[in-house]
């Protein structure tokens, strides 16, 4: 299919781009500019193209019935806000009067936040790898009237561009039938990928299972620098928690040697912004020093998760900085404090000439650095590599690490203590200066799942640090989610700013959330995130389920409906929501007694394990609830007054398989039914609610809980 689809894309005189090397201009707001229909919108991306001279339109159903009675072919520009080829797409084509009169003629121009309408950004991405085996964004297609897309590429140049609009303008009058049958052809395409392959044996998932895909997964690690054998490095955390807990239940130390071995890298690296905390998107190189320089809050907030369950496993010092530092970079950038967290800081700021320039906000030239720090500066200097390790472009340097502190002072006869506070001091210095700067970009939406996300990032923290503080902004934001994000039938918005949630909920809004909520329980012992939680699952259900296999659409039955509904199945970035909602059905099981719930999540790894026997490497998350229903897995329930105290020495250790309940008085959980007494807290271990005897310190309940996978 894909050799055909290609074959005829070529045939259209559609032909690939390539990124190139532009400077953007500086974002400013021409007030004698008319605007475009974006300008009532609330997604920052849009609104930065509000004033473009392209008549710029948002996704809607009425923008393709006006297709339709125009009878023209359709651009779908999709993109970002923090997404740096993006802009420079944006001023070489969408802010040229002569590229916007092409489009304004002959097109009907709709401009897509994809972070907004996720939905529409999968189903074009797909028609975007079908047709030319890659994607990314800028994601430009061009689609019949009705949005059946029939060309779609990445980001172009001008001429280009203008080059593509013309091309299919001209088929498009000229040869509208095999433009037709090229569309039918790639929807047979789109839809042969949202199949579902159900073993005819039915066979279900084993050990075996597991164990084959992770050696399948080890041919591609780097021993070296971390990370997967690829010229760019990106942040897998969820792959990485995978590969954490597997290595650890089967003790293979290999595994382990190269998750801390990643975590490492990347902590030393630029990738993690030595100064203000935090992590870049992604490495554009394989020693994770240069990074592509938005900030997203998904990123971060999974990076805290993991960083966390490593730092419990290990109590390794450079984990623990990763953590505060980090969330003191998502206070202090991403959020308000009160209602969620914001989506992302642009990888682009303004140079002292007022020039739009990718990673300015954070690369330091050596004249800067040693005019900012004097005396200390050849110490820093060492120690962050201000030399031809570290130089990237203009004679500027981003900041990485080579060695550890340990080593570091060592080499360079410190004392532990005063290398602390000359770091720190270091850092506040280059904050303070770094704040007289031109600030990125923030796009400033709250999304539920991503706000999920870190409020699980939150929870993890909690776990890993017990501080209370991290559970503190855990449940304040929990209840931002609660409360304004939820519709009056009990559904979830997906999208929230100035004070106005919109946007009907997609599966990862409710996966991500049921699983802070579940998460917030843990840290509270508050039976209503249970309760909550209980609801939005069965909410899911109704609304998202497809009986056939028990597997969850994307969209709801109540979103707006799109040329192909998707079931999105494999994990990436952020994990499926699909092998997100099957953990979140094994834990609620057991939680609240509910079998069903339990067959429901068997079910659903059922019909993805032949997709993951010939892909492993993108099914980590839901090895992750293999290793839940294969066992062992515990259930470590915790009642009497010491509940909270309890718990909180529990969640130092690293172990994870098992859940935890508790309460401090009487409780009606299955877990807990009958349990208390008054004068002790008591501490059961237990597998599938059949307890051994109850001990009285967290001290002993930890030799009763074993880890081996087999």
């Amino acid at each position: 299919m894909r050799a055909f689809l290609l074959k005829i894309t070529l045939s259209l005189c559609m032909v690939l781009t390539y990124m190139g090397c532009r400077e953007n201009k500086s974002e400013s707001m021409n007030e004698e500019k008319q605007a475009n229909d974006l300008i009532n919108e609330q997604s920052p991306y849009l609104l930065q193209h509000a004033y473009n001279p392209v008549d710029w339109k948002p996704w809607s159903n009425e923008a393709l019935e006006e297709a339709k009675k125009a009878n023209k072919l359709v651009v779908v520009s999709i993109g970002y806000a923090s997404c740096h080829w993006c802009h420079v797409m944006e001023e070489e084509s969408f802010e040229n009067d002569s590229v916007a009169a092409i489009m304004n003629e002959h097109f009907i121009n709709i401009k897509v936040d994809r972070e907004e309408r996720p939905d529409v950004d999968q189903i074009y991405m797909d028609a975007a790898q079908l047709m030319t085996g890659r994607g990314g964004w800028p994601l430009n297609c061009i689609t019949l009237p009705d949005g059946r897309p029939v060309y779609a590429g990445t980001y172009h140049t001008k001429d280009q561009w203008i080059q593509v609009l013309d091309q299919l303008q001209s088929l498009y009058v000229k040869s509208p039938d095999k433009m037709e049958q090229y569309a039918s052809r790639l929807m047979g395409g789109l839809e042969k990928m949202n199949l579902v392959t159900i073993p005819e044996d039915k066979t279900s998932f084993t050990s075996e299972t597991v164990f084959d895909a992770v050696e399948h997964m080890k041919s591609k690690f780097d021993m070296r620098n971390g990370g997967d054998r690829n010229v760019q490095k990106f942040p897998m955390p969820s792959k990485l928690v995978f590969l954490m807990r597997y290595g650890f239940q089967t003790e293979d130390k290999n595994i382990l040697s190269y998750v801390d071995l990643t975590l490492d890298k990347m902590a030393f690296g630029g990738i993690y912004d030595q100064i203000g905390g935090g992590f870049a998107r992604y490495a554009v190189d394989s020693l994770w020093h240069v990074p592509h320089f938005e900030k997203m809050l998904y990123d971060n907030a999974q990076l805290v998760t993991l960083y966390s369950k490593a730092y419990r496993r290990n109590q390794k010092s450079l984990y623990k900085s990763v953590i505060v530092e980090t969330l003191n970079f998502v206070e202090s950038e991403l959020t308000n404090g009160v209602e969620g967290f914001y989506s992302s800081l642009d990888a682009d700021s303004n140079t002292e000439s007022g020039e739009l320039e990718e990673g300015a906000y954070y690369v330091w030239s050596e004249n800067e650095l040693k005019s900012i720090l004097g005396n200390d500066f050849n110490l820093f200097q060492a120690y962050y590599n201000v030399n031809k390790n570290g130089l990237w472009e203009h004679n500027k340097y981003v900041l990485r690490r080579t060695e550890a502190d340990s080593v570091f002072v060592k080499n360079n006869s410190l004392e532990q203590q005063e290398f602390e506070e000359l770091k720190s001091s270091w850092k506040r210095i280059l904050l303070a200066q770094r704040e007289k700067k031109s600030k990125p970009r923030l796009d400033d939406k709250i999304l539920t799942s991503w706000s999920a996300l870190m409020v699980s990032g939150y929870v993890n923290a909690y776990k890993a640090l017990s501080d209370e503080n991290y559970k503190k902004v855990a449940v304040t934001h929990g209840n931002f989610l609660k409360s304004k994000i939820r519709m009056e039938d009990g559904g979830l918005y997906h999208m929230y700013k100035d004070g106005k949630a919109s946007v009907t909920g997609y599966l990862e809004d409710y996966a991500a959330t049921i699983q802070a909520f579940l998460g917030i329980y843990e840290i509270t012992f508050d039976p209503e995130w249970l309760k909550v939680a209980e609801q939005l699952t069965n909410y899911t259900i109704e609304h998202f389920q497809d009986k056939e296999h028990g597997l969850f659409y994307f969209t709801s039955i109540n979103n707006d409906p799109l040329i192909s509904r998707k079931l999105e199945l494999y994990d990436n970035v952020i994990p499926a929501s699909n092998s997100i909602m099957s953990k979140n059905l094994f834990l609620l099981s057991h939680y609240l007694d509910k079998p069903n719930y339990l067959d429901l999540s068997g079910a659903m790894i059922d019909a993805i394990l032949t997709d993951l026997k010939n892909a492993p490497s993108g099914f980590f998350n839901w090895m992750d609830v293999m290793m839940d229903q294969l066992g062992p897995f515990y259930e470590v329930a915790i009642n009497g007054k010491k509940a909270d105290q309890y718990a909180s020495e529990y969640y130092r250790y690293y172990i994870p398989n098992n859940l935890t309940v508790g309460a401090e008085n009487e409780s009606e959980l299955p877990l807990l039914e009958n349990r208390y007494q008054k004068e002790k807290t008591l501490v059961y271990v237990c597998v599938n609610k059949t307890c051994k005897l109850p001990v009285d310190s967290i001290e002993k309940a930890i030799p009763l809980i074993e880890t081996e996978f087999k």
